[in-house]
Order: structure tokens, then sequence, then C-alpha cells
């Protein structure tokens, strides 16, 4: 047994009760996060140790969450491969996106240490001012990959569905490098302090099963393989999230996908999942982030349900089926932190 919460469900150890965090928990729901926000660029907060470690630290002083996450981008190490990066009204956006194999030959694999130091700086602040464990994390190869071809968010990932069709080797060459890069920043961010590391598969819910398998599992699993092996994860056994935004198709190949834990989005019944993975990985999530907009009765009926849907406690962890919305009320998460903590209580 370790002596936190969190750690010991990932393990799926029994626990006195379900440990509960969110995705994007140190965010734009927060007046305090907002009240920092708003005297820096979103890329400077990011990238000042200090204003990043603030923000990581609010819920856990405001909502007395199981876990913190820091704060940072997934786009972060995309940026230090060699591409342009900003942050509009409209999401991120980098000025040169990836579209042919030259594109993807100018990509370096960066040392993290040396072109991030300020996620691992952040990281040893964050591990000084809490008593819960810090979750750190990297997009999975696939979804940095989405955002790297078409250059922002997308609603038809022409360009990305082109070059996976149309050119399918320069689309693994470019997995490869994100693969090889993700897994360095893992490695780095757990020798800097990360006590659990998450991986977010954001956009992989949007192939068919088999493209699911061929260019996104792939790779997320070579990550998984690698860090398990490497000697930061093996002297010091770290749990590893993986979280898929629509999981639901994709479940008979997940449970093997070598993860500690699998995340789920609010798409699918935990009863399911747990029906389908058995007892290989601890589950965590789901519930839809649109329930917090409810009542605070709706956000109470609502975890029941979500807790119920979970099964026994071993093995589980409650959050959100993707990231906190920005329009949410503070009050109606104290409210879902209370009801989990009451209603799990052994």
């Amino acid at each position: 047994m370790s002596d936190y919460l969190f750690i010991d469900a990932c393990f799926q150890k029994n626990v006195p009760r379900v440990p509960v965090w969110m995705m994007r928990q140190a965010g734009r729901y927060l007046p305090q996060y907002q009240a920092v926000r708003s005297k820096v660029t979103f890329l400077e907060l990011c990238k000042t140790p200090s204003l990043a470690c603030e923000v990581t630290v609010q819920p856990i002083d405001e909502f007395g969450m199981d876990a913190a996450i820091l704060f940072c981008d997934i786009l972060i190490p995309v940026e230090a491969m060699g591409l342009s990066l900003d942050f509009t009204d409209k999401g991120p956006v980098f000025a040169n996106p990836i579209r042919s194999r030259g594109d993807i030959n100018k990509l370096s694999i960066p040392d993290p240490h040396e072109t991030m130091p300020f996620v691992m700086d952040a990281i040893g602040l964050v591990r000084k001012q809490i008593n819960v464990p810090l979750i750190c994390f990297s997009g999975a190869p696939f979804t940095l990959a989405s955002y790297a071809i078409e250059g922002s968010g997308s609603k038809n990932y022409v360009h990305l569905k082109s070059m996976l069709f149309s050119d399918p080797k320069s689309a693994h060459i470019l997995l490869g490098k994100l693969a090889e890069t993700c897994t360095e920043y893992l490695k780095a961010q757990v020798a800097s302090g990360a006590q659990a590391v998450q991986l977010f598969d954001s956009w992989a819910g949007i192939l068919s099963p088999h493209d699911f398998k061929e260019f996104a599992l792939r790779y997320a699993k070579q990550i998984i393989e690698s860090l398990k092996a490497s000697k930061e994860f093996s002297e010091n056994p770290v749990p590893i999230i993986y979280f898929v935004n629509g999981c639901a198709p994709y479940l008979e190949m997940l449970k093997d996908c070598g993860a500690d834990v699998l995340g789920c989005d609010w798409r699918v019944d935990l009863a399911h999942v747990r029906h389908i993975i058995g007892d290989r990985m601890a589950i965590q999530g789901n519930m839809d982030p649109t329930a917090l907009l409810g009542t605070q009765d709706y956000v109470r009926h609502e975890v029941k349900h979500v807790v119920e849907s979970a099964g026994e406690h071993s093995g589980y962890i409650f959050n959100l089926g993707h990231g906190v919305l920005p329009m949410t009320n503070p009050e109606h998460v104290r409210v879902m932190v209370e009801a989990v903590h009451q209603l799990t209580a052994q």
C-alpha cells in the first residue's frame, strides 16, 4: 500500500473510498485561475514555473481533490520538435503544419530537460506544495499528429486523413518520431517528480477500429512498453493512464494496451467497460462534463449513477469523461467531490 488513495486505486489495491480528480481541473472555470491568466498569455502561463505551480495547486486547496494534474498543454513537446505554436480565441494553431515527408524530416526529437525545463521546474515546485500525488501527461502520438497535420482543431480532419490514407509511410514516420518524443518527455517528468502519468488520445475516436489499431493504439502501446522497461519507471513504479476519447468501439483492443488505468469518456457505461477488460486495468471516469451544468441535485444523481456503474471500489478512480468546461460553476465541482466521498466511504 502507498500513502495515497489515488495511487493505490491505479494499482487496483483496496481503498477506503474512491479517489476523485478532474481532467483540466486547473483551469478556466476557477476565478483564481482567471485572475492569474489575466496577467499573462496562455503560453507564458505554461512556461512560467511559479505560475504553472500556482494554478496546479488551486483546485487541491479549493476542493480537496485526491490528485493534482500539472498545468501545461499537450502541444508543448510538438513545439519543441520544431513547429511554431500559438494560441488564439479558437484554440491552438501551428503556423507551419506538417503536410509532407519533407516537413516531417525537419522535426527533431528534443531533449526535454534542455527544451522544456520549465515543465520540470514546475513539477519540483508543485511537489513541495501538495500532499496528494502529482499527475503529469503527454498527448498520445495520434492526437499530437492530428494537431500537427491539421494545424489547428478540425471537424473533418481532411489533411490528417489524406496523409493517413494516401501516404501512410510518411504518417508512420511522423507517429514514430512523436512516440519517441512522448516517451522521453514522460520519462523526464517522472525523473523530475511526477507520481503518475496520463497519455491523452483525445482525437483517437475519429478512427475506424482497424485504423485505431494501426495509427493510434500501436504507438500508445509502444510508449507504454518503453516506459515500463525504462530505468525511471522500473526503479519507482509509476501508474500509466491511457485516456481515449471515444473508446467504446475499441475496448477489446484496449484491454491489452498495457496501461495500468483506462480512462473512459462519458459515451460508454463503466459496467460494460469492466465486463470487457475484466481486472486487467483499473478504470477512470466518466461523468459527462456537461452534467456539472445541471442543478446540484442532478450532479449528485449523476455521481451516484457513475459510481454504481463502476461497481466495486478497488481499481476505480472517479473523473469526468473529458475536461471540465470553462462555464462550470465551481460550487458544482465541490458538490461532485463531496458526493463521491460520501457515496463511496466504507
